[in-house]
């Protein structure tokens, strides 16, 4: 067992918990609710706090604990607290570091866990990635190291592509790291979240899964997921043994959302963050305990249990035109008008959300959010459209 792995602190010595959460969205607000339900005292500040902001932060406040829940926190911010005595961190500073590296990550991936990845390959100026395709051969894909799924993607088809799709990877990263990973093409089934669990109790470390969470981007801003994914047996085996060997070598507690490719039963290692997901967001109606439940027992050192109550589907709408609306805490009213919110839960076994979107206070962005359950994912996806469909009259 690591340093990152021994059970201490506050949890043992006292009854009552103190968090510090790192974000500033109405997902945050859900991970706040789970750790408040398990009688833990909650303060949220915004995740782009520098260090010394922190720092005052929690001298004055005295947390157990500092979770961050998004990836706009300064890795060097959590080294510095987690070198204290008096608290701890989530994620680790080095899972969020190479959460945020995707060059790093893919390296622990393939070349010292051997995951099985897509042939890839790095490039740091437009001449790289031009050479990157010309030995490579089309079609490649291209996306920033460090970005949010899908954002600064694109398919290189022809050697016209390289320049611009350049451009777009830079422009869309996450952090301005000037270098971009190239993807092979290969042929897959669907992509996958698989929801790892890591807890460490006195036995030691251990990990569970959820059931796998299929899930698709669409157009514009629109994510659909649902859950159970069918896998086949080997697929399914495949799968947790690749979550569980980047999340064991990650480290710490909590709810990991290990991104994987299928096709038969070939899975590809993906991604992997160190927090729950958009994709994840189907929990809330399908699981006994949410992603968001399973992160805050995981990190308090509780017991957890990943069982799925009902097969579910959901669909994730960001929601411009009437956002502006909508702060950090606002409410169905402020964006849908009874009629359309009615018409939308006359669906069978459906429900709705509406979230601000991450730093919604200043953008201001809604985020709509279609739930529903079936007795198999195929009806709960049909119904989850429905709700959306309905939803999408208030734009």
């Amino acid at each position: 067992m690591t340093d990152d792995d021994a059970v201490t602190g506050p949890t043992a010595s006292r009854g009552a918990v103190s968090v510090m959460l790192l974000g500033a969205s109405d997902l945050t607000g859900e991970l706040a609710s789970a750790f408040r339900h398990l009688g833990a005292d909650v303060a949220t500040v915004p995740g782009y706090s520098d260090t010394a902001t922190l720092t005052a932060l929690i001298d004055e406040s005295r947390p157990d604990f500092v979770v961050a829940d998004t990836s706009a926190v300064a890795t060097d911010a959590l080294v510095g607290l987690a070198e204290r005595d008096d608290l701890e961190v989530f994620p680790t500073p080095r899972t969020a570091r190479l959460s945020l590296d995707g060059e790093g990550l893919r390296r622990l991936a393939a070349d010292e866990l051997g995951l099985p990845t897509v042939p890839f390959w790095f490039a740091g100026s437009a001449q790289e990635l031009g050479a990157v395709a010309q030995h490579a051969g089309f079609p490649l894909v291209v996306k920033p190291v460090a970005a949010v799924p899908g954002e600064g993607e694109s398919v290189l088809l022809r050697p016209d592509d390289v320049e611009p799709a350049w451009r777009r990877a830079v422009a869309g990263g996450a952090l301005s790291m000037k270098r971009v990973i190239a993807e092979s093409v290969v042929e897959v089934d669907f992509a996958v979240t698989l929801l790892t669990v890591r807890t460490v109790g006195a036995a030691g470390p251990s990990v569970s899964f959820c059931e796998p969470i299929g899930h698709h981007r669409g157009d514009g801003d629109t994510l659909e997921s649902w859950q159970p994914q069918q896998l086949s047996p080997a697929a399914l085996d495949a799968a947790k043994s690749i979550a569980a060997r980047i999340v064991n070598s990650l480290g710490g507690r909590g709810v990991f959302a290990v991104d994987l490719l299928v096709h038969g039963d070939e899975v590809y290692f993906s991604d992997v963050r160190p927090r729950p997901s958009d994709s994840g967001l189907v929990t809330v109606r399908s699981q006994r305990l949410s992603q968001f439940e399973l992160h805050a027992r995981a990190v308090l050192g509780l017991p957890v249990d990943t069982i799925m109550i009902s097969p579910a589907a959901m669909q994730v709408d960001r929601h411009d035109s009437v956002g502006a609306q909508v702060g950090l805490h606002g409410s169905a009213d402020a964006v849908l008008p009874p009629p359309v919110l009615a018409d939308a839960l006359a669906v069978a076994e459906s429900d709705v959300r509406v979230l601000a979107a991450d730093g919604a206070g200043e953008a201001g962005r809604a985020v709509l959010v279609a739930l529903a359950t079936a007795p198999d994912p195929i009806v709960a996806r049909d119904r989850a459209r429905r709700v959306a469909t309905a939803l999408r009259r208030s734009r």
